[in-house]
């Protein structure tokens, strides 16, 4: 088969996009979620949360699964898996339906999404071409979020938001048929095909108890004894995670990759800045919808800027870092991504989009793009190819951890300033908006974190292991 690199990036890069599309296209689209499923407000979290975690949960087991039966035969998988749990979604009912379909269709994600960066990083190697193609990927993941809302509110307010999720059905089956005709298939070298099942089952279930832990402390106290149950367990399960892979032969996670210090700290830059990105997009599309009282599609309309600035940024930062290297892009980008969370949360119920939107958003989009190019690369970066499904996995799953747990999070933060408010006096459109900017202000802070570890852990480029000194896992 001859192989057309521009065709296959293409193709996978698309697959990312329904992928990232699905984790916020139903920010625009929750109020309508709601009113058309009777949903509880303390449960609609759970549908963007459903699929975050799934995906997170089983992103190692995608990964490895990868490196193992072949990259393209699990992409494909995934792919058609995805394709048929979005008409899943679609269709439902209620609110078990929707939210049970929605972890369906990030389970399908978890298996198709490291697979396609697998292919990705085998196909370009490292230096200016693979930096090129990460750079496609990571303004793929970055926009994808924004788009999202966009064709979201387009969508929700022409057609139906069950229509959000059927698009999905003729995109995937197009892929399938592309990835047929174009991407090469995948001998693996693996030398064994057993899959650490009890690994697996101990990281997701482990990860499952941590945010819902999380998710409902606020309504339990965030010292009640139900929070600390679900907390604990979910220590324990993490804990007994780690052990397994340590005594295991052949562990989901070998232990070995966390040897390579720039992809160790690149995960860790990773989890905050997932958290706050994901956070941001779930409160602003409500303060857009629910106090400015735009339309969903002009709610999406409102991030088009980001998506616009996060792609001529990536595109800008991919260029650089050859000559300068990812760690001052992992340094500073935070601080943009901070800064404009913060005036996010100088919104108020007299605001306006130009004054009160616009400058946080544009700021923010500034960080993003140069920060999940320079991540993607930090991150794969002396990663040998019959473990790249594993690094991808990795990657993939602290971007969907710190998400689902940054999301958790900052619900509780704004539940609770939201519940001062109200004794202190506020009415309630007030004191949902001092909710929301309470939890962005936190948003911020965990930006400035990212910031920080990047400075304290990551190695200037010279010292990073090429693709042939890269460490051996076993």
């Amino acid at each position: 088969m001859k192989k057309h690199k521009g065709l296959i990036l293409l193709i996978l890069a698309l697959a990312q996009f329904i992928v990232v599309l699905d984790g916020s296209i139903v920010n625009v689209a929750l109020s309508s979620i709601m009113k058309g499923l009777s949903f509880s407000p303390e449960n609609l979290q759970w549908v963007v949360n459903a699929y975050t975690l799934a995906f997170g949960g089983f992103l190692l087991l995608g990964g490895r699964a990868a490196d193992m039966f072949g990259r393209r035969l699990v992409f494909l998988i995934g792919l058609i898996g995805f394709t048929a749990s979005s008409m899943l979604v679609g269709i439902s009912q209620n609110e078990a339906m929707m939210i049970g379909a929605r972890a369906i269709q990030g389970l399908a994600a978890a298996f198709m999404s490291p697979a396609a960066l697998s292919i990705v990083l085998t196909e370009f190697h490292e230096g200016a071409a693979r930096n090129k193609a990460l750079g496609v990927w990571g303004a793929v993941a970055a926009s994808g979020a924004a788009a999202g809302t966009l064709i979201g509110g387009v969508i929700t307010e022409y057609l139906d938001w069950r229509w959000d999720f059927f698009v999905n059905v003729p995109v995937g089956i197009m892929l399938v048929f592309l990835t047929l005709k174009f991407v090469p298939k995948h001998k693996t070298n693996a030398d064994t095909k057993h899959l650490d099942a009890i690994g697996s089952i101990l990281i997701t279930t482990g990860l499952m108890a941590l945010v819902y832990g999380l998710a409902k402390a606020p309504d339990w106290g965030w010292l009640a004894t139900e929070t600390m149950l679900w907390i604990g367990a979910a220590i324990v399960l993490l804990a007994l995670f780690v052990l397994n892979e340590l005594r295991s032969k052949h562990p989901l996670m070998p232990m070995g990759i966390f040897k390579i210090r720039n992809l160790t700290a690149a995960n860790l830059v990773q989890l905050p800045i997932s958290g706050a990105m994901v956070s941001m997009f779930f409160f602003v599309s409500l303060y857009l919808q629910n106090d400015l009282g735009y339309k969903p599609l002009q709610a999406g309309l409102c991030f088009l800027p980001f998506a616009l600035v996060v792609g001529l940024t990536t595109n800008i930062a991919s260029r650089n870092i050859a000559r300068y290297g990812y760690k001052p892009f992992l340094v500073g980008a935070p601080l943009f991504t901070a800064t404009g969370l913060f005036l996010l949360s100088r919104m108020s119920a007299d605001g306006g989009y130009w004054t009160h939107v616009f400058p946080g958003l544009s700021v923010m989009a500034l960080g993003m793009g140069m920060t999940f190019i320079s991540i993607s690369i930090a991150a794969t970066s002396g990663v040998r190819s019959e473990n790249s499904g594993l690094a991808s996995g990795l990657l993939n799953t602290t971007q969907q951890l710190g998400g689902a747990i940054g999301l958790a999070i900052l619900s509780g933060v704004s539940t609770s300033f939201l519940t001062s408010g109200l004794q202190s006096g506020m009415n309630m459109q007030h004191a949902t908006i001092h909710g929301y900017g309470a939890a962005l202000v936190v948003a911020s802070m965990m930006a400035i974190t990212a910031s920080v570890i990047a400075l304290l852990l990551i190695k200037v480029r010279k010292g990073e292991p090429t693709t042939s000194e890269a460490i051996h896992l076993g």
